[in-house]
């Protein structure tokens, strides 16, 4: 594959990311429309048409909708989302203070989810009609089928009111790096991180658990395994050298997808916890109809989707020949 035909390919996807975030913020930005009048919980009981009017031209919000959703893609494209109606604060400036709480729990627990994941989908694979594996089997279950609050709820009653072994709330102490706030150099932190991120991570690892025993459920049944196993290779080189290098070739798209789902699902968690990311800042924007803030957390978010579903497209299309050849056959 040529080096002009790759870029060509990585043009085209940028363009079509692109737009797609166009068009999320036009639908998330059309949307705060209808949440409720900010200038009403700005003000006070005693407020005078007066000083709706002055405001309103303050904030921007007397000009036409075009006119505010261009400024805000303008001043998004520069890193400036406008300043918080609650706070008074630049919101890149309150995104930067809660991102890192965010990062590190998201990071956690899709730690968690790929590895742990890929490893129980292996060994249920390998052992199918094992005890064991039957028993991981039936116990995924519940991260399928419980909702993520829930199952936090359980957490924190059993380890936190009943055993006290880990804290219920917050993100214990942390340590400033820079700009960058984190939990990983204190006890406490380290503690406070562990109920959230399983609470987190454990849908997606049970997703990515299930779909690898599939997977390598079917490529063990194919020819060339059994061609290798006739060669006389050992169980452990067809296992991983072949089957699982085949496996995760779809397992990469769903894995990608939900990395970002990680990322956009932390909001329940972290209000479950009281986490204080930009999960429950976004909660909080809503009650009091921040529209910069919510505007910012959803464009965060379309963006972290659109980039990872960029990159593993990418992957896909660099690991697997077939979509090379396709395309190669296409031009």
């Amino acid at each position: 594959m040529s080096f002009a035909f790759m870029l060509a390919y990585v043009i085209q996807r940028v363009i079509q990311s692109a737009l797609v975030l166009l068009v999320v913020g036009l639908v998330a930005f059309s949307m705060f429309r209808f949440v409720g009048d900010p200038v009403d919980n700005m003000l006070g009981q005693e407020r005078t048409q007066a000083d709706i009017d002055r405001l309103r031209t303050q904030l921007g919000l007397d000009q036409p909708f075009p006119v505010q959703y261009v400024k805000f893609l303008s001043g998004a494209a520069q890193g400036n989302f406008g300043v918080s109606y609650r706070q008074g604060r630049p919101v890149s400036e309150i995104l930067v203070q809660r991102a890192p709480a965010t990062l590190e729990l998201a990071a956690v627990s899709g730690f968690l989810a790929i590895t742990i994941g890929i490893g129980l989908g292996v060994f249920t694979a390998i052992r199918r009609n094992g005890f064991t594996a039957n028993a991981i089997m039936s116990l995924s279950l519940i991260g399928v089928s419980l909702p993520t609050f829930l199952i936090g709820i359980l957490l924190i009653y059993l380890f936190s009111v009943e055993l006290g072994w880990l804290p219920s709330f917050g993100r214990g102490e942390t340590v400033q790096i820079g700009w960058w706030s984190t939990g990983f150099l204190t006890e406490s932190g380290l503690k406070a991180l562990i109920l959230p991120s399983i609470t987190l991570g454990l849908y997606q690892m049970t997703l990515i658990m299930r779909l690898v025993r599939s997977e390598m459920l079917e490529v063990l049944r194919q020819d060339y395994i059994r061609f290798a196993r006739a060669r006389g290779l050992r169980d452990r080189a067809v296992n991983f050298r072949h089957a699982l290098k085949n496996t995760l070739v779809p397992v990469i798209t769903v894995t990608g997808l939900q990395l970002g789902s990680i990322i956009a699902f932390a909001i329940i968690t972290e209000t479950v916890f009281q986490w204080p990311g930009v999960g429950l800042l976004f909660i909080n924007a809503i009650q009091f109809v921040d529209i910069p803030v919510m505007a910012a957390y959803l464009m965060l978010i379309s963006v972290m989707f659109v980039g990872i579903n960029l990159i593993v497209d990418l992957l896909y299309f660099a690991i697997d020949p077939r979509l090379r050849a396709d395309r190669t056959k296409a031009h």
